[in-house]
């Protein structure tokens, strides 16, 4: 359980930050994004605490691509909610 869902959220942190930064001026994308981050974050960090795993392996990559989605879901929130300054 700990890899699969490992290796699910790490396809998904690829696919949105390809997303992300190809699409900075899309507000509406951006939100969503960040939104779907957040579940993704609260999944990743019940998997790591949650369920048993090695110390070693996959762990250690498992718990820094939970907090560098925690800063990716906050430049989305930023992204997402900024003022625009063009009318």
């Amino acid at each position: 359980m700990f890899q699969t869902f490992f290796w699910i959220l790490a396809i998904w942190f690829i696919i949105n930050v390809i997303w992300m930064w190809f699409q900075l001026n899309n507000q509406s994308l951006q939100k969503t994004f960040a939104w779907v981050n957040v579940v993704a974050v609260v999944i990743g960090f019940w998997v790591y605490y949650g369920v048993t795993h090695d110390a070693g392996g996959i762990a250690p990559w498992f718990l820094t691509m939970n907090w560098v989605n925690v800063v990716i879901a906050i430049i989305q929130f930023y992204f997402g909610y900024r003022k625009s300054n063009s009318l």
